[in-house]
């Protein structure tokens, strides 16, 4: 398992030539565009409302804004619905390349409890969320580090707390005027038109309007485009307050951009801090590949004359005066303790992997397109259920090494361990959020979906891999396991088992931590994130680093003629999940703001699902690497 410089400049070049297209946003698209003739109808969707402060979505029409005369649902994917979105028709309805100012949408009147409701979501700073032809809604923001350069906010707030001048209470106002901007690129040999961005800028605007109210006919005097009266600010803005009408309008307007639709995709995707992105990653690859040379070069030569001494050995009394890893060959191949639990982990680990790699690559390769919402966890979800073929296969025979002839029980306890766990806080998780009426509760079809797919489809999996796998002749060892076991000496504390295992998860962990910032902020703050080639650079690097510190551990270990590596091995690197959980814990409370108890629960909740899953990730690459590195060893030195 050791690594050639030679080797580790290789695999550090091939992983910068991966960086480069996906950090660019290099995606394929996955879906056709859409030509639109002028004055073509451009139907705005609305998703869930969301919020960074409690973390909990709800439906658009949840809050009292304008109705279509009847809502229809969008047809979503496993993903989406996991995801909290509720992606509906709404009122708001362009025509192309027709500019419109001013128009009205509706009056709402506000009774006692819509404007309860307001000021909680206004309070909570929760954001509307709006599509059009698959783009979300953004709001643009200048960059104060660069002229003429922006960021693009998720959606814009649903409104704002303030004060009126010369006032210390503090009022609530809704935007309600919203000054659409949809960019397109046209194609002048046919004329037509595609669509390359959607973005917004809302205003609180308290509208004024002359005689009787007359719906859309209603003439208003806050804003006219006959008399070419614009809305530029929120001088006078819309308070939030039981008895008063609230009238929304909104103007459109259309550019002609030389952004292709191919890459419209790009300007949401680079994201801010690029170039320090672009400096953590490179000088953490730097140190953890400068850590692995010199781990690989210690143990190339340090093994190297090893091997040579034992194999020179050749009188009874040489032999008698052995010591350090030799002196245990007997027992090192001994079953752990618990085996049969162990089998269970290692299986969920390989499922764990290949569901990882398999996702990677096919995201690297641009297959899963922003553009297809949910489309990522989708992927992941069938991925696992199809890994658990490996599962059952890799667990088996694991078990048949350990002379075990139960193998329909691994197979059930692999099926249902690790699964069974998750959905329990799931369960769990889903029962709170649908307490709060969130939209981001699983629907009872969605549970049953994922109940289908785990008992319908993974659990026979498992048990046709197990069943393969136990049929296969059993891995022979390369030394003989004697009868009566050996004491272990007493340890110096630094082999202590303890104090080894969670130092043994810091390198794996100082791996990704900086990445794992990123994801982080991906996800509770609502950002982009479509930055897969660094994530797969980043997942090359946690391989080998697990392997590398689980190898130089269980070597120091076996020296110390502490011959109990089976489970160490797997905790070693394993371990890097409590240091990723503590982490996530100091990130919950210096970045994030979120207040309510159930939002906190939730995300300890989803960061321990997190964690476990990681758990069983690292500790499987780490078990394997010294499973390889002990076979090796002790195949290749001569037992008299």
């Amino acid at each position: 398992m050791a690594i050639s410089p030679a080797a580790a400049a290789a695999v550090a070049l091939a992983a910068l030539c991966l960086l480069v297209a996906p950090a660019a946003g290099f995606y394929l698209p996955g879906v056709a565009p859409n030509d639109f003739d002028k004055k073509d109808l451009l139907p705005v969707k609305v998703n869930k409302l969301t919020s960074i402060k409690t973390q909990l979505p709800y439906s658009f029409y949840s809050l009292p804004f304008c109705k279509p005369d009847t809502i229809v649902d969008s047809a979503e994917n496993l993903g989406e619905v996991l995801r909290g979105d509720r992606i509906e028709n709404s009122a708001y309805v362009f025509e192309m390349r027709e500019p419109q100012m001013c128009q009205i949408v509706c009056k709402i009147s506000v009774g006692d409890k819509e404007a309860k409701v307001l000021k909680e979501k206004i309070e909570d700073e929760y954001r509307v969320n709006m599509i059009l032809d698959n783009l979300p809604l953004v709001v643009p923001i200048q960059r104060v580090d660069q002229e003429g350069a922006y960021f693009y906010q998720h959606g814009f707030h649903v409104g704002a707390k303030g004060q009126y001048s010369g006032s210390k209470d503090e009022k609530y106002f809704i935007h309600n005027h919203l000054s659409f901007t949809v960019k397109y690129h046209r194609d002048e040999l046919r004329d037509v038109s595609r669509i390359v961005a959607f973005e917004v800028k809302p205003y609180s605007v308290k509208h004024e309007y002359e005689g009787q109210w007359n719906d859309k006919k209603t003439r208003l005097t806050t804003c006219d485009p006959h008399a070419k009266r614009i809305i530029t600010s929120s001088d006078s803005p819309q308070e939030v307050e039981a008895g008063k009408d609230i009238v929304f309008t909104y103007d459109v307007d259309f550019k002609e951009s030389d952004i292709k639709w191919a890459s419209r995709w790009d300007s949401y995707l680079l994201m801010t801090d690029d170039q320090i992105h672009w400096f953590s990653i490179v000088n953490s690859l730097m140190i953890v590949l400068f850590l692995s040379g010199m781990v690989a070069m210690i143990m190339l030569r340090t093994l190297y004359r090893d091997i040579s001494k034992y194999n020179q050995l050749e009188t009874q009394e040489e032999a008698q005066e052995e010591t350090g890893w030799k002196l245990v060959h007997g027992d090192v191949f001994r079953p752990p303790a618990h085996s049969d639990w162990l089998c269970v982990y290692v299986g969920t680990g390989v499922q764990f992997f290949g569901m990882m790699l398999v996702t990677m690559v096919f995201a690297v390769l641009g297959f899963l397109s922003p553009s297809n919402r949910g489309g990522l966890m989708t992927a992941m979800l069938l991925l696992w259920v199809f890994m658990g073929l490996l599962a059952g296969y890799s667990s088996s025979r694991l078990y048949k090494l350990f002379k075990g002839s139960e193998w329909k029980n691994i197979a059930l306890r692999t099926a249902f361990t690790f699964p069974g766990s998750v959905f329990a806080i799931f369960f769990f998780l889903n029962i709170l959020i649908w307490g709060q009426k969130s939209s981001g509760a699983v629907p009872f079809s969605t549970m049953f979906a994922l109940v289908l797919l785990w008992f319908g489809i993974s659990v026979p999996l498992v048990f046709v891999g197990s069943f393969l796998g136990f049929k296969k002749p059993a891995i022979e060892d390369p030394v003989k396991t004697n009868k009566i076991p050996r004491q272990v000496p007493e340890q110096a504390w630094y082999m202590n088992p303890i104090f080894s295992i969670l130092i043994g998860g810091i390198l794996p962990f100082g791996a990704v931590f900086i990445e794992l910032f990123f994801i982080l902020t991906s996800i509770w703050l609502h950002q982009f994130y479509y930055i897969f080639g660094f994530l797969f650079l980043v997942f090359l690097i946690l391989i080998v680093t697990c392997a590398e510190i689980s190898i130089v551990l269980c070597y120091f270990q076996l020296c110390s003629e502490d011959y109990l590596w089976w489970w160490r091995s797997y905790l070693t690197s394993g371990s890097s999940a409590l240091y990723l959980f503590l982490y996530a814990t100091f990130y919950f409370f210096t970045k994030l703001e979120i207040t309510k108890f159930v939002s906190a629960v939730l995300y300890f909740g989803y960061m321990l699902i997190a964690s476990y899953s990681f758990f069983a990730l690292t500790g499987t690459i780490g078990f394997y690497a010294c499973f390889m590195f002990t076979r090796l060893i002790y195949s290749s030195v001569k037992i008299e």
